[in-house]
């Protein structure tokens, strides 16, 4: 069996990945490209005794890299020895932009790989009134062109037998010009190559990411020696190119009418108006958040109580021990604790594939691209940083949506210092601490104050990327090259396969470092140094002979974890959170959070022996805030929970990196622990410094 390594290329937006999806037919696997964060999508398929391997690469408008995107498809059509170097290049377009996708077309061709051209939504073709000469436009491009439809399936047969078409070597049509001859013909005798237009697109960049140091020196020294300005080459070749298609394309493709106004351009006219645009988007994002925040919750609640059963059900049929207790209290929440946020990572991609299916994600990114650009973001940040109000951890892997490199970053790296959901069990005990329930000017001053917690969440995400975005430095520079693409029914095929690969690849990545910290905090919670945890249960029965049942387990439980490992932890960090108001037992609280923010509240109610409580039932919530305000600080001798206090652990919870989840899945995403440490590392001390000053200028 003869194999065949095929490549789909195209613009954004022209359906190749419906139409990779449908060739594949969910025989494919999704990765990263060694060393990025770009999307790798592959599949394999038999035909005729031969096997073909189906790599569908990033959107790209052109061979020229201006985008993290764009340099992975160079690096392979330009690299003979990459492992990606196709056999047959298949250019996928789209009959609203064709001449855009025949120049990228001629690019491939010039670069002599074989190609052959694929006119996909051949049903909009006559719909937009368009009349194309296949015979002459296979003529001009010296190749096969195949029409489709990936959404009905029609032509894929005929494309994949085309799969073994081997086009003749085509007769260039790029000219450099007499003033860079020299430098091509020297490039080409340096590099070994045989191509001038390789040669070209050598000269017309700032560095080619595959070549060796030294190799890159030579570049840049031919390049120093011939005087050569890359961005020159790149508007030369554009100007050339696009008169060499006005000619050749005006008797190929022809405007048989001109139809009255589409349904597109009546949709525009509304989702795109100055105002009313603006309104609408936010009522999609309202709805989205609301999809993520509440429809979520019933399943949220079952998977819970679930995996509560499947708790109960080990602790009462296992034999006691060890291991039961490893398995109960250790194992079982820890994969609770990664397969809990499926229902709303399925939600939130659910909603931004049928926005990209329907055509209204680009209409998103360019209304709020004006507003975000300032800040180092783009108009699709929008969407994660909207999305972490609910969870940081969908709201990061939606990030993937950005294709330039450094503004995905950004975005990743400030999306969770928007208030998530598990920040506000939190925030409700301790404003309802330390603000009083009263109205000033008719509003009250607990909602206000929880209304801040929210905007100080903003006010961090921005602020940090205006300040990120003079530090990091862009390899490529952010334009806003858009596609407008006419609205249509989602292909719920395609939108299925999105929202799975999105779920299990949170759930096998991000999954493994969530349970293995789950695993950890539940090692220093559950073991301690020393007779007084070992001997817990005898002590606090000695100290306390007429307690009830069940407030000797509460004052047991208790006492453990202040002699366990995570509270000799406590104890040990206490004098770096002095400052801040804390005593040991908030710095407990403190590092359990670390697990699930929202944990800080029944690690307290740990600590001060009340056992489970439920800030949603008042009688709990009201028997916690009792006993939290009659804590006394060791250190200072006073209330430990005053305005100071309160004040100043609030401001550590709104900037302080929110969660294992959330560091997880920033790892994922950015295949990089150096990101994800400094960005623990800068958030912890923005919380930290924050917090501090907080208290020392209240108290």
């Amino acid at each position: 069996m003869n194999s065949y390594t095929i490549t789909l290329i195209g613009n954004p937006n022209v359906g190749k990945t419906s139409l990779f999806n449908k060739l594949t037919n969910l025989r494919q696997k999704v990765g990263n490209y060694p060393g990025v964060t770009v999307e790798k999508r592959e599949g394999n398929i038999e035909h005729n005794g031969n096997k073909y391997h189906i790599i569908d690469l990033p959107g790209t408008y052109s061979i020229y890299p201006n985008s993290l995107d764009e340099e992975i498809v160079f690096q392979i059509l330009g690299n003979k020895a990459n492992k990606d170097y196709p056999d047959l290049a298949v250019v996928v377009s789209e009959p609203s932009n064709l001449r855009r996708s025949i120049l990228l077309f001629k690019q491939i061709q010039d670069l002599n790989v074989p190609s052959i051209f694929v006119i996909n939504m051949k049903d909009e073709i006559q719909a937009k009134g368009l009349e194309i000469d296949l015979n002459k436009l296979e003529e001009l491009l010296q190749t096969k062109v195949v029409l489709t439809n990936a959404r009905t399936s029609e032509g894929l047969d005929e494309l994949i037998q085309h799969f073994n078409y081997k086009p003749k070597i085509a007769e260039s049509t790029f000219e450099a010009g007499q003033l860079y001859d020299k430098a091509i013909h020297e490039v080409k005798s340096t590099f070994k190559i045989d191509s001038d237009y390789l040669a070209w697109l050598y000269l017309g960049q700032k560095n080619v990411s595959y070549l060796s140091s030294e190799l890159q020196n030579s570049l840049a020294s031919i390049k120093k020696s011939y005087k050569i300005i890359e961005r020159r080459l790149q508007v030369k070749e554009t100007l050339d190119r696009n008169k060499y298609l006005d000619n050749s394309l005006k008797d190929i493709i022809t405007y048989t009418h001109r139809k009255e106004t589409s349904s597109t351009e009546k949709l525009d006219k509304v989702l795109m108006h100055p105002i009313l645009g603006y309104g609408i988007f936010m009522l999609v994002i309202l709805l989205m958040f609301q999809a993520v925040y509440t429809w979520s919750g019933p399943l949220m609640d079952y998977i819970d109580g679930l995996f509560g059963t499947l708790q109960n059900l080990a602790t009462t049929t296992l034999p006691a021990g060890p291991l039961v207790d490893i398995i109960s209290q250790a194992i079982i929440p820890g994969i609770g604790g990664i397969v809990i946020f499926v229902p709303q990572i399925a939600i939130l991609f659910l909603f931004i594939s049928l926005m990209e299916e329907t055509g209204y994600m680009s209409r998103v990114v360019y209304l709020m691209d004006r507003w975000l650009k300032p800040f180092g973001l783009s108009g699709k940040s929008v969407v994660p940083l909207i999305s972490g109000v609910a969870c940081a951890v969908p709201a990061v892997m939606s990030a993937r949506n950005i294709e330039n490199a450094k503004e995905r970053m950004l975005t990743i790296l400030v999306t969770p210092f928007m208030t998530c959901s598990a920040r506000l069990p939190i925030y409700i005990v301790i404003i309802a601490l330390v603000i009083p329930d009263e109205k000033w000017m008719g509003l009250n001053l607990q909602g206000l104050a929880l209304f801040i917690m929210y905007v100080l969440g903003v006010v961090g995400a921005l602020g940090s990327a205006m300040i990120l975005n003079l530090i990091i430095k862009a390899k490529h520079r952010s334009l806003l090259i858009l596609e407008l693409p006419t609205y249509k029914l989602p292909d719920w095929k395609n939108v299925g396969i999105n929202v799975w690969e999105k779920t299990l690849g949170f759930l096998i990545d991000a999954g493994k470092i969530i349970f293995a910290i789950s695993i950890i905090l539940w090692v220093l919670g559950s073991f301690g140094p020393g007779e007084r945890f070992n001997n817990a249960e005898e002590i606090v029965t000695a100290h306390n002979p007429r307690i009830s049942d069940e407030d000797l387990e509460n004052e047991i439980a208790s006492y453990k974890l202040e002699h366990s490992y995570l509270g000799t932890i406590g104890s040990v960090i206490e004098p770096v959170v002095k400052p801040l108001g804390y005593d040991w037992k908030m710095g407990i609280g403190l590092i359990s959070s670390f697990a699930a923010r929202e944990v800080f509240v029944g690690t307290m109610s740990t600590v001060y022996s009340l056992g489970e409580i439920d800030v949603e039932d008042d009688a709990q919530k009201g028997k916690l805030l009792s006993r939290m305000k009659a804590e006394i600080n060791r250190n200072t001798g006073e209330k430990a929970y005053t305005f100071a206090s309160g004040i100043s652990l609030l401001l550590f919870y709104a900037f302080a990196m929110q969660c294992m989840s959330t560091i997880a899945i920033v790892k994922r995403e950015t295949n990089s622990w150096k990101w994800t440490l400094i960005q623990t590392g800068f958030m912890t001390g923005l919380a930290y410094i924050v917090a501090l000053i907080a208290y020392q200028f209240l108290k």
